[in-house]
């Protein structure tokens, strides 16, 4: 593999990292970058490259660990204040109810979207879909949420946002999009949505990765692993910056600035598309 097409890794990692975090989608700007410009698929492979724009995802959810590990292991019970757990009132169960339905979701109509909903025209819609929502959830969501931590979430609330979760599946929909959003309209503040996002995604997107992995192995080539390391360590790093950047970005600017670009976005890639 030549020093050219590990560039294109390091790209698509740098978007990745830069993105997954953000509610712009990055499975939506890996597709526009990869499939408007880059086309590793004409040396991957069309699974093959859908499954490179999942499995760098570990690299971000490395990224998510290394930011939250002590409330990742105080969940299962590997990191303790004094013998005690972070908190009891947040626990596994909530991050567990959170991402059931999309899991559900995801192994049912996996097939579905890997073969017609990973493409730049697809993606155009959902950029949009996913502004309406983050423009409905900032205003209309409470003025004084009230939930404004983790250990205040509820078990119904956790359904709930895990529920709006599974309209990310929809790629170019955003699953921090969808999740801060349905955070916000029922009644969490826009860090608390951010914290239980990022934490829910660790096992959804290692599970997806996995999946995705699995299905796919026959047609993987060990001539593309450096394709895919590279990749994975671009993701990593830049998901390290933009978690931490986010996080205190959040709370000031909330949905609009986002949903506003997904929006410009969207009509950008509609007009190079359909004009």
């Amino acid at each position: 593999m030549d020093l050219f097409e590990l560039l294109k890794a390091l790209i698509l990692g740098f978007v990745e990292g830069m993105t997954e975090f953000a509610p712009v989608s990055s499975t939506g700007h890996l597709i526009i970058v990869d499939d408007m410009w880059l086309k590793t698929e004409e040396f991957l492979g069309k699974y093959p490259a859908i499954t490179f724009k999942i499995v760098i995802q570990l690299g971000s959810i490395l990224a998510v660990v290394v930011v939250f590990w002590k409330r990742l292991f105080s969940l299962v019970g590997l990191y303790k204040v004094d013998g005690q757990k972070m908190s009891e009132s947040f626990n596994l169960m909530h991050v567990i109810i959170g991402m059931l339905p999309a899991v559900v979701f995801g192994f049912a109509l996996k097939d579905l979207i890997d073969d017609y909903l990973f493409g730049v025209k697809t993606v155009i819609f959902a950029l949009i879909a996913g502004a309406i929502l983050m423009l409905v959830a900032d205003r209309f969501g409470p003025k004084k949420p009230k939930v404004q931590s983790l250990d205040q979430i509820t078990y119904k609330q956790a359904l709930t946002v895990g529920m709006v979760q599974c309209l990310s599946l929809w790629p170019g929909f955003s699953r921090s999009g969808a999740t801060i959003s349905g955070g916000v309209l029922f009644g969490m503040n826009h860090r608390t949505a951010a914290d239980f996002t990022f934490i829910m995604a660790v096992p959804i997107m290692a599970g997806a990765s996995l999946v995705s992995v699995v299905k796919n192995w026959e047609y993987m080539s060990m001539d593309h692993i450096s394709f895919y390391i590279v990749g994975f360590l671009s993701a990593f790093v830049f998901s390290l910056l933009s978690i931490r950047f986010f996080l205190k970005l959040i709370s000031r600017i909330k949905l609009v600035p986002f949903a506003i670009y997904r929006i410009i976005l969207a009509l950008v890639l509609a007009a190079i598309v359909y004009l």
